[in-house]
This record gives C-alpha cells, structure tokens and sequence, in this order.
C-alpha cells in the first residue's frame, strides 16, 4: 500500500472543505486522488491491489450522527447514507414496507462486512472486472484512459450484457443499488456549493467514451442520504451467483409490485450483475402494468428485460438466467401475503 495523508473531519462543513481542498488540486482525471472513508470495506481492498492510489483520505465517520438515519416520514423512507447496512437490513420498518431493501442489504456480504459498510460507500462501489483489479493488466479504460479494454476479448464470463461500449464492458458489482433505481430513490448530495437532490437513476454514468467517469458527482461531494417514495411491502430481490454464501450476482432481479385482484396496476424491475450501472428494465415494467398476472406474464416480462442485450464470447449464458430470475422474482412478489 503506498503513503497517504489521512485527516479527519469534525463535521459536514470541514468534511467538505477537506475533500474540495484536497480535490482542487488533483488531476481531474484521476478519481482516487482524493477519498472519503466511512466503511472503507471496498477502498482499502482497492489500495492493496494498487488500483486506487488516493494521496489524501478525509475520516468521515465523526458525521455518522448526522448522517445514520434510519426512519419513516410523511410516507416515505429515509436513510443516511452513514448508516450501516447490518442496521438498515435489521429494522422492523425496512423489513415490513420495503422487504426488497433489507435482502439487497443481506445478500450483499459478510456479517462483519455489513457491519462495517455504509449505504453511501456501497452505492459506489467499484466494479469486481479482474482487469481493473489486476493492475499487471495494462489495458483496462476505467484505470488507464484510452487504453483499451482487455475483456472484450478476454474471459469475460461475469461481464455486462446490457449498457456496454466498446470502451468498457465491466459489471455494476453492488445490490443495493437495485433496490434503489426499482423505488425511484432520490439522493442528496452534499459539497462546498450546498445542497442538492438527484434521482438515483442519474447518479451512475454508462461507460461510453468515458469509463472513468462512473457517477455525476463532483469533485470534493457527499452523499448524505436516501429518501424512497411510498410504501413497497410486496417487493422482492433475487440473487443467482456462482456459491451461496456472499458471493457477487451473475443475474439479479430487484422487483416491486403493486397487484390489486390479480391484476398489476404498477411494477417496477431493476437488474443487478448483469449491466455496467444499476439497470432499470422498463421494457419489463410495461409489459405488466394492467395485465393479470399469471406465470406467462411473468415469462414475457423475463423476456423484455432483455431486449438489445449484446453478450460476449463468455457470457451469453447471463441472458438466460437473467430471464428466469426476472420471471422468479416476479412470481415470489405476486404470492407475497401483504
């Protein structure tokens, strides 16, 4: 691991001015120049393989008690993004109105990873692609720009289907977020400018000619938090991986439904493992709104899931199983009692 300057910050204004002041004077290509830590469960990894080199980490654990809510208001729920994910997956309110959230949080890792990990440092997550993570290989675009993209023709087994470029076709890794883009999640953001709010939907940036750039963040910014619109207690996440036990998704479905009489007045769909960002199927969610619900509907919505998928030479499989755990996801969601 190489030297770094560490700092920690007292409150939200120094966090702030520390990350600004430290990124003003990085090179605007090179993310990792600057890093916050809260958890520190994926950064640390990254620094001991050499991928992420940051010349200055700002602590920013003294703001958990600003930033660890965890609570139901007016209807909609709320979450710091310095909460832990053991605590958010483990609260009776999660549990009972929004089931989807707390089994992307289970299923994600470890007890102890949980307990270490924040909601804010899990969103962005970096992806597990061996030749990002690798740094003997030389061509990989999200760590060397422009070099190319060894698994386009490489082993590209757990690699994206949907979302791709010719610059990159590296895996979104994380769970959570799936939850996140199915319920529409809002995210505030905190810098030295102030405040905003942005759909989660727009926090992560496809590859493009870019794939370094991986969210619309700007330099010296926090996220402060998650606030999820309405109730979803009839919603599900389902995992295919390689093992049981806390291993990354090969195809993941995260699916909320509102089902009145048999009959699907409003579903949202969102695919984890198998897209280079977390990936809202809205071809899936059209073909089930106002249709009864049966086992065929729930096939076809499979299907439109994957519409323009462009697997590679490894995996194609990951269409297949995609469809299915879709269809599977949507089946457990429809014969939950709520």
């Amino acid at each position: 691991m190489r030297s770094f300057m560490y700092q920690r910050a007292a409150d939200v204004p120094s966090a702030v001015q520390a990350l600004a002041a430290a990124a003003s004077g990085s090179d605007p290509l090179t993310e990792a120049a600057i890093q916050p830590l809260a958890g520190g469960t994926t950064l640390i990894d990254l620094m001991k393989l050499d991928v992420m080199r940051p010349g200055v980490l700002v602590d920013i654990n003294p703001l958990a008690g600003d930033w660890s809510k965890i609570e139901l208001r007016d209807g909609n729920l709320l979450l710091g993004s310095m909460a832990r994910m053991s605590a958010v997956a483990e609260n009776d309110d999660v549990q009972r109105d929004y089931p989807v959230i707390a089994q992307t949080l289970k299923l994600a890792a470890s007890p102890q990873l949980r307990n270490m990990a924040a909601l804010g440092g899990n969103v962005l997550q970096r992806t597990r692609c061996t030749y990002f993570r690798d740094v003997s290989y030389g061509n990989c675009n999200k760590r060397n720009p422009g070099s190319g993209c060894a698994a386009l023709d490489g082993f590209n087994r757990t690699h994206a289907v949907l979302g791709t470029s010719q610059h990159c076709i590296a895996t979104y890794p994380g769970d959570f977020a799936q939850a996140l883009i199915a319920l529409d999640a809002m995210v505030q953001i905190t810098g030295k400018s102030g405040s905003r709010s942005l759909p989660f939907a727009q926090l992560h940036k496809p590859p493009g000619d870019s794939p370094q750039i991986e969210t619309s963040l700007m330099p010296g910014e926090l996220i402060s938090g998650f606030t999820i619109p309405g109730r979803w207690p009839r919603s599900v996440y389902v995992k295919a991986r390689d093992r049981q036990s806390y291993e990354f998704a090969l195809a993941s479905a995260a699916v909320a439904m509102d089902l009145r009489d048999g009959v699907v007045r409003d579903a949202r769909v969102a695919l984890g493992g198998v897209a280079t960002t977390p990936w809202r199927a809205r071809a899936a969610e059209a073909v089930l709104k106002g249709e009864r619900f049966d086992d065929a509907l729930a096939q076809r919505a499979g299907e439109a899931a994957f519409e323009g998928a462009e697997p590679r030479r490894h995996n194609s499989f990951k269409i297949a199983l995609g469809k299915r755990v879709v269809a599977r996801a949507l089946q457990q969601a429809a014969a939950m009692e709520v």
